[in-house]
């Protein structure tokens, strides 16, 4: 059962953490009916994920076939030892985290204009120092590379987010942990008890 308390609905919230990663996971499902999810890079702007690939493939077979997708993005920011608020049971370990969840259609375009747009968008995520030559569909160097390359679109017909901080917790429970992590202060430890600090306190017991 979907917990409540970890959903998330403000849009700004949501774009922002889809805009800061550039791993996803693609849900298809092959000619026999049996599921496939694919690990890949992608980009998302303007309310459309974006991916890229080679023209001909698995992927690219199931999409033809039926192009009803899943996509989910998630990211892990700390695990939560079961010791930080019981000092027997194992119950309570756990981990917080971010996740996004999508179902859509998966469309391919043909642009060469929209491919390249699609593109910067994976270069300003990927390579935000610069440092190449701008993704121009006039460009020469960049005609024969664009014409090559699959890039697809999934436009979302629905999409849920979950941050998990804490928000079911009781206040002793969340400070323990705060407590626990700040001690630790290891990996995104820190940016942890932050969220935590700006998250739970919209939850209501």
């Amino acid at each position: 059962m979907r917990r409540k308390e970890f959903a998330v609905t403000e849009e700004q919230e949501i774009e922002q953490f889809l805009f800061s990663q550039s791993f996803g996971f693609l849900g298809t499902t092959d000619q026999d009916g049996w599921s496939r999810v694919t690990p890949l890079n992608f980009a998302y702007g303007q309310g459309v994920f974006y991916f890229h690939g080679s023209l001909a493939g698995e992927k690219m077979k199931h999409l033809k076939a039926d192009n009803r997708v899943s996509f989910t993005v998630a990211e892990e920011f700390a695990r939560i030892p079961s010791y930080y608020t019981d000092p027997v049971k194992a119950c309570p370990a756990t981990a917080f985290f971010k996740s996004v969840m999508v179902k859509g259609r998966a469309e391919k375009i043909t642009d060469l204009t929209e491919k390249a747009e699609a593109l910067t968008l994976f270069m300003k995520k990927l390579q935000p120092e610069g440092g190449y030559t701008p993704i121009d569909a006039s460009d020469p160097a960049y005609v024969g590379e664009l014409k090559a390359v699959s890039v697809v679109r999934i436009i979302p017909e629905h999409m849920s987010a979950k941050f998990k901080f804490g928000q079911n917790m009781t206040e002793d429970k969340r400070n323990q942990i705060a407590q626990g992590l700040t001690e630790r202060n290891q990996g995104k430890d820190m940016e942890t008890v932050r969220l935590m600090t700006q998250i739970c306190p919209f939850h209501t017991e």
